[in-house]
């Protein structure tokens, strides 16, 4: 059973990395053809917040967690 955390994050951190390369790729070829570095920089920004917003999460996990009295700690 500790394997399964490890699986399932690691599949949901590549499947919304690749939905979000293909979102801003479908978006780039829709719109008129702009220069790459635009495209990376929108690439950079996205998974800028994308981590931050994952970071936010954990830390809202911790925060609940603690005021339910959950014991967080590692064995």
């Amino acid at each position: 059973m500790d394997w399964v955390p490890i699986v399932f994050v690691t599949f949901k951190l590549l499947a919304l990395g690749i939905a979000m390369f293909f979102a801003i790729k479908w978006h780039y070829d829709k719109g008129d053809k702009g220069d790459w570095r635009s495209l990376l920089r929108t690439g950079g920004k996205m998974a800028a917040l994308f981590v931050l917003l994952l970071l936010c999460v954990a830390l809202l996990t911790f925060v609940v967690s603690r005021m339910l009295g959950l014991d967080l700690s590692f064995p």
